[in-house]
């Protein structure tokens, strides 16, 4: 098993289950152990602001706002900054632990030794 997981989302409410889905398996890798690294970008990007994911809603779907205390708790939660600037968010406006970096963060992250990359 690679000891790290880099896992990007582009996908919000306008593809709920695509959405949920990363956010899913990034909270199950946390749980199983693994390092994970979830970046929210495009339209996931607004994950990042406080009571964003409260609301969203997907049927038999656990509730985003748990899967990212999941992912947090365990892993890095990330922010493009280039979707950040796109929406006028800035680091005063994030959840706390959420770091906003650009495509030479990602790509370092997931050029490096043991890391696999999943993009929903």
């Amino acid at each position: 098993m690679s000891k790290k997981l880099v896992i990007k989302v582009t996908a919000g409410a306008d593809a709920p289950e695509r959405c949920s889905q990363a956010f899913t398996v990034a909270a199950v890798a946390v749980a199983s152990g693994v390092e994970v690294s979830l970046w929210l970008t495009g339209e996931a990007a607004w994950f990042a602001l406080p009571g964003k994911a409260a609301e969203f809603e997907l049927p038999h779907a656990a509730p985003l706002p748990e899967l990212i205390e999941s992912v947090q708790a365990g892993g890095t939660l990330t922010l493009c900054t280039q979707c950040a600037v796109r929406r006028n968010i800035t680091e005063d406006d994030v959840l706390d632990g959420v770091r906003i970096a650009g495509a030479q963060v990602f790509v370092s992250e997931v050029m490096a030794d043991d890391v696999r990359a999943l993009v929903y």
